[in-house]
């Protein structure tokens, strides 16, 4: 904080001390930071318009299921681009409910996606359950996929 705005400070003394000189080589350094920022926000929109073509449903199967792992994940990559990686975090609601259910706890478990899902392909896996907050049963809940992070293939 304190070098920002000492640097701040040196740039505003530059430019009213040599201006011909400061005002070029601000404009320019506005310009090319003006140029990343605009690149950051097209290469996020791109990543958050894949991420929500990806087709992923959660849904609770203990008959279909290891009894260790009674959550049941079904993807479809409907993007033209391969998936190379994804990570979520699985929430939990009570019907017509918006309060999560699942702790967040740093035991929780982590959830990734396959290593690598081509476009077109679908994958499913079981998963474990999050810990869910006392008093609610899984076969009661609706579960959802939420904070995804992924990487496509260029």
């Amino acid at each position: 904080m304190l070098i920002g705005a000492l640097l701040l400070l040196t740039w505003l003394a530059l430019l009213l001390r040599y201006p011909q000189k400061a005002l070029p080589l601000s404009l320019a350094a506005v310009l090319g930071l003006g140029l990343v920022a605009t690149w950051v926000a097209w290469q996020d929109t791109r990543e958050a318009a894949q991420l929500a073509r990806l087709d992923l449903r959660l849904s609770y199967a203990p008959d279909g299921c290891p009894a260790d792992r009674p959550l049941q994940v079904r993807m479809k990559n409907a993007n033209a681009a391969p998936l190379s990686e994804l990570r979520w975090r699985i929430a939990a609601y009570a019907p017509g409910d918006t309060v999560n259910l699942a702790e967040s706890t740093y035991s929780a478990p982590r959830y990734r996606g396959p290593g690598e899902l081509q476009a077109g392909a679908e994958w499913s896996d079981c998963l474990p359950l999050p810990p869910l907050r006392s008093g609610y049963r899984a076969q009661t809940l609706e579960f959802r996929a939420e904070h995804l992070q992924g990487r496509f293939a260029n």
